[in-house]
């Protein structure tokens, strides 16, 4: 009968996993409030509502998955931190276009 790994590498891949998951959400919350709130006119910003920023958090969150497994298609992934820096990329190159600038 051929060994199987110890329970626990499959509990350290999912967890790595989880852990990504959070930190991409995190990223993309926080660079669409930011966008919502610091990237457009004070004119704008004096009519930004609770609705925006949830639109805004959302696109972030999508361009910060967008981001991020395009650098690991592009295989960025001696550091980790370099997929979140394309995360945080991702996510600002989204709302930009989003945004129709």
């Amino acid at each position: 009968m051929p060994k199987r790994p110890p329970k626990e590498v499959d509990i350290a891949i999912g967890s790595t996993a989880l852990a990504n998951f959070v930190i991409i959400l995190i990223i993309g919350i926080v660079v669409g409030l930011a966008f919502n709130r610091y990237a457009r006119g004070w004119l704008a910003r004096l009519g930004a509502t609770r609705s925006s920023d949830i639109t805004s958090a959302l696109v972030g969150i999508a361009g910060a998955f967008i981001g991020f497994h395009l650098g690991v298609i592009l295989g960025l992934l001696p550091s980790p931190a370099m997929l979140y820096l394309a995360a945080v990329a991702g996510a600002i190159l989204v709302l930009w276009l989003w945004r129709g600038r």
